[in-house]
């Protein structure tokens, strides 16, 4: 430590540090490539404005807007590094030509290159978590670059490996690899979510085809992805055939459901019997799909509750599909009425009742039936036709009766309450016999004066036979 802080020793090493600064730094050829460096930015600078004025003006307007308009605003904050980095690169491209140094240019370069890929990573990429270690993977390649070691750490990665058969896996390969699977990865979902928008908006095919040919290019995408990803590696895809063959019995075994479901899943999106947006009833659920999972069936009833039914049970089970050729659905609300009442004049109000609610349609005509002489009531039948079950069917059902009752009310036609009559087939009839008292008078109370009338009661005693009491 005293060494260090020895005033000679300071002295020797400030010198030393000079020395390098004049010997590398106010060099001609230094002073040039930062002159350079400068003059790359004004003219970024300068052109800047012009750029962004032409990408704006093109928002909208361009054949595919949804997907240009993205990347013309993920890219208009960056058009002033962009521009510097492309000066730069002409002008490393320039140095090597020539001859001229160019160290410093390409150092510039590097930290550019790194600028804008952490710009693009943090505007693409969501997750917090991956923007941080990409950031962090690009400064790191960055600063290798600029300290000439990148090479040597890419020599020392590619040592570090094992064999595996003719196969060499390095850590440099694993690397590249997982590079090449994150950013096919990332390019496929971007054309996925460009074509799924695409056809949404496709009045030719039907939603379940769309579901079936989007499912079909994420997963043709997805392999891709895989498949370069391995061959990056510099492992054989041939070789992945017999591997696939020895452990797809063991699967098929294991995961017998789950492969059942999935299969079940493409059936009915080919077969289109069940599409998004359909009233169906299977079992106790009775709602609208939601969504075509590659394993399940989203239904949400009018309760809110979300139902997730394996594909399977769709195959196999019988399914009410309110919606399969067309919206329309019959209603039938049964009415009693009681026998003293005008039954024709029910009919006609019960009729203007459903003609009240807005969701009953006019073309079917709602009719009323007289369906049965029933025991305590004449029995009527009210049906209606509505067009969106989706939006519920007991809510239309309510609706009717409350104007049905209101209108039976204030016209006086009653609604018949159960009645029923008790006949006793057979009786046992009781004998009674009545007795005057023979016990021995007693001495009679003096009499009492009473304001009230006289009463006079008798109280004969009645003598039930034993088997009666």
């Amino acid at each position: 430590m005293e060494k260090y802080l020895d005033a000679a020793e300071i002295e020797r090493l400030a010198e030393s540090v000079w020395k390098w600064v004049d010997m590398n730094l106010l060099v001609p050829s230094t002073v040039v490539q930062a002159v350079i460096i400068v003059g790359a930015y004004a003219i970024a600078r300068i052109l800047a404005p012009t750029f962004q004025h032409l990408l704006e003006n093109r928002i909208g307007k361009l054949k595919y807007a949804r997907v240009f308009d993205v990347a013309i605003r993920t890219v208009l904050p960056l058009i002033l590094p962009l521009l510097w980095l492309i000066l730069q690169w002409f002008s490393v491209f320039a140095a090597q030509e020539a001859g001229f140094p160019n160290h410093l240019v390409e150092s510039a370069v590097s930290l550019l290159t790194a600028w804008v890929v952490i710009r693009l990573i943090s505007g693409a990429v969501r997750d917090p978590g991956w923007a941080k270690l990409l950031a962090m993977v690009a400064w790191s390649i960055a600063a290798l670059n600029l300290l000439g070691l990148l090479t040597p750490t890419m020599t020392a990665l590619d040592k570090m490996g094992v064999n595996l058969g003719d196969v060499r896996i390095s850590v440099l390969s694993a690397c590249k690899a997982g590079v090449v699977l994150l950013v096919l990865l990332w390019i496929g979902g971007l054309a996925s979510q460009a074509l799924d928008n695409r056809f949404k908006n496709s009045k030719s095919l039907s939603p379940s085809a769309r579901v079936l040919i989007s499912k079909t290019i994420r997963i043709l995408l997805v392999a891709i992805a895989i498949f370069a990803a391995l061959d990056s590696i510099g492992i054989d895809l041939t070789a992945l055939a017999v591997f696939s063959g020895a452990i797809g019995l063991g699967i098929g075994f294991g995961l017998q459901k789950v492969i059942s479901n999935l299969i079940s899943g493409l059936i009915l999106l080919m077969d289109k019997s069940v599409k998004p947006g359909d009233v169906i009833a299977i079992g106790d659920t009775f709602g609208w799909i939601n969504s075509l999972r590659a394993r399940y069936v989203s239904v949400i009833t009018r309760d809110g509750t979300e139902h997730l039914i394996p594909n399977e049970e769709l195959i196999s089970q019988r399914v009410e599909n309110w919606s399969y050729s067309n919206t329309l659905v019959r209603l039938k609300i049964p009415i009693g009425i009681s026998y003293e009442s005008d039954v024709k004049h029910a009919m006609a109000l019960a009729v203007e009742a459903a003609q009240a609610v807005s969701r009953v349609r006019a073309d079917p005509a709602p009719v009323c039936r007289f369906m049965n002489f029933g025991d305590d009531a004449l029995e009527l039948e009210l049906r209606i036709w509505i067009n969106d079950p989706q939006a519920g069917v007991v809510n239309v059902r309510s609706e009717i009766l409350l104007i049905i009752w209101e209108l039976f009310r204030d016209n006086g036609i009653d609604f018949p309450f159960g009645q029923r009559d008790l006949h006793i087939r057979s009786s046992v009839p009781i004998p009674v016999q009545i007795q005057p008292d023979s016990q021995p008078s007693t001495p009679k109370a003096p009499k009492r004066k009473s304001s009230g009338p006289k009463v006079a009661s008798t109280s004969p005693k009645v003598k039930l036979p034993p088997d009666q009491r």
